[in-house]
C-alpha cells in the first residue's frame, strides 16, 4: 500500500476504530507529509479542520500508533517523526546538513532483517535502522565555491 492510495476511513474501520474528523485529518496529512513531526502535523490538521489542539494530535497519534496504523521513529537530536505504517519494513535516511528524510529498502532485502548474533533471549519482531549522510543537494552545495 502506498500512502498516495490510502483511505483513512477504511484504515480506521479495519482497525476497529471510530471514524472521527481529527483521525481522518491526521491520516490524510500523514499521507501527504511523510516523516512529519507533531508541530508540522498539528498546523496542517488545523488548516484542514479549523481547530484542533496539539494534545488532541498527540492523542490521535498514540491511538494510531498503538493500532499499528502509524509508525513513529525518533532520529537522534530531532523530534519524533510519524508516517503511515505501510507494513513494508523500510528504513530511513537523513541528511546531516538540511534534515531531509527519505525511505530506503530493508538492508537485508527481506523482512524482518533482524538476524542478530546474540539476542540476549529476546524474541525480536522489529528493527529500526536510520542511515545518516549528505543528500545530493547538500553534497553539491559543499562542492560549490
Amino acid at each position: 500500500m502506498t500512502t498516495a492510495t490510502i483511505d483513512p476511513t477504511d484504515l480506521l474501520r479495519q482497525a476497529g476504530l471510530r471514524v472521527t474528523a481529527p483521525r481522518v485529518a491526521i491520516l490524510t496529512e500523514l499521507a501527504r507529509l511523510p516523516h512529519v513531526d507533531v508541530d508540522t502535523l498539528s498546523q496542517a490538521a488545523r488548516e484542514r479542520l479549523g481547530s484542533v489542539s496539539t494534545q488532541a494530535v498527540y492523542d490521535v497519534l498514540r491511538v494510531l500508533t498503538t493500532h499499528e496504523i502509524v509508525r513513529r521513529f525518533e532520529p537522534a537530536g530531532q523530534p519524533a517523526r510519524y508516517e503511515i505504517n505501510t507494513g513494508d519494513n523500510h528504513h530511513h535516511i537523513v541528511c546531516r546538513t538540511c534534515g531531509t528524510f527519505g525511505d530506503v529498502e530493508c538492508a537485508a532485502g527481506q523482512r524482518p532483517c533482524l538476524d542478530v548474533v546474540d539476542a540476549h533471549g529476546f524474541l525480536i519482531d522489529e528493527a529500526e535502522v536510520l542511515y545518516w549522510g549528505l543528500c545530493p543537494t547538500c553534497q553539491a552545495a559543499a562542492k560549490a565555491p
